[in-house]
């Protein structure tokens, strides 16, 4: 086992400027730190827990892990940071904002050293390489978003399986039998991204249980794209008359390129969505919708790590049921 005398020989340091340097109970040079924090990395230092605790007091900051990776609608995920920037505040808890492309070098880094003492993590994917190390790390962690192992993780979000159930499910009690999910960007799909994976499952599902035709089709987020995707819908199901968006830029755009290919909403064609109820309500034809409740998941994976570091025993999973809101864009379809 690496001891802390090793990592100070290696970096030509006192231990105690080790302890200093990695705690940051007392002011150490930059270039000091920064060969301490290497030489840490280089050997697979980790203090020990119980010693981590005495040599430091909390930071009272918690990192938020959100990589801007392609086809991630920034405006929605602002809206997660936002509420969990404000429920840390009420906790005197400030929130370190990371949003590079890191991976397990990039929690790693933060983690090992005293710059925070939780995390959440978002934009997770089903298999997710940050999981062995979130198992690992001493300090607590939430993840908002479910992986296809969520054993020995705390998780949080909007069941999004049952989001897609719930709008398909609604096109089926009003008659339609033909129904298309207009998805997320290509990318968000290859990384097998837990939300939208979750959401085709619940909407194939639904489909195949109503005995209704169903097809899935990823979709750019720019109005050009939407209107090439619905082309291609009239073209190759031209009795659809049900369309669930789970794709927040193209919501309007695909509607109005609905409507000038000759489909009226909702006469022709019932359009569901899931997102934000803002969002929703906004558009010229207000669309059904299963709220993205982005407020109530950042302050409960908030309260959850502060249970957490109150050592608490917290839920493993908690998932939001999806809550329907029936508006003008769907009706009926005609006999």
């Amino acid at each position: 086992m690496v001891k802390i005398t090793d990592v100070a020989r290696h970096a030509g340091v006192s231990p105690s400027t080790v302890s200093y340097a990695l705690s940051g109970k007392r002011p150490i040079s930059e270039e000091t730190r920064q060969r301490v924090e290497e030489a840490a990395r280089e050997l697979g230092y980790r203090p020990h827990a119980g010693a981590r605790a005495l040599a430091s007091s909390r930071s009272n900051v918690l990192a938020l892990v959100i990589p801007l990776r392609a086809g991630i609608h920034v405006p929605v995920v602002m809206q997660f940071a936002v509420s969990v920037v404000t429920t840390a505040r009420k906790h005197d808890h400030d929130v370190l904002l990371l949003t590079q492309e890191e991976g397990e070098e990039g929690l790693r880094r933060v983690a090992d050293t005293a710059l925070v003492d939780a995390l959440i993590v978002m934009d997770v994917q089903l298999r997710d390489p940050r999981l062995p190390l979130l198992r690992s790390l001493e300090r607590p962690s939430v993840m908002i978003g479910f992986p296809a192992d969520s054993e020995g993780l705390t998780c949080i979000d909007l069941d999004f399986k049952a989001a897609g159930e719930a709008c398909v499910e609604h096109l089926a009690r009003l008659g339609h039998r033909v129904v298309a999910l207009v998805g997320s960007p290509p990318e968000v799909y290859v990384r097998q991204t837990a939300f939208a994976q979750r959401v085709v499952q619940g909407f194939t599902a639904a489909a195949d249980r109503s005995g209704l035709s169903s097809s899935v089709h990823p979709c750019e987020a720019s109005p050009a794209a939407a209107r090439l995707v619905a082309e291609q819908l009239l073209r190759e199901q031209p009795a659809l008359t049900g369309v669930v968006v789970h794709n927040e830029p193209i919501l309007e755009p695909l509607i109005e390129a609905f409507e000038q290919l000759g489909l009226r909403v909702p006469g022709d064609l019932s359009v569901t969505a899931i997102c934000p109820d803002e969002l929703a309500e906004s558009v010229r034809v207000p669309v059904t919708s299963v709220a993205l409740p982005s407020a109530e998941v950042g302050e409960r994976a908030v309260e959850l790590l502060m249970k957490k570091l109150g050592g608490s025993a917290v839920p493993e999973a908690t998932l939001l049921p999806p809550r329907l809101a029936e508006r003008a864009s769907t009706m009926p379809r005609s006999a």
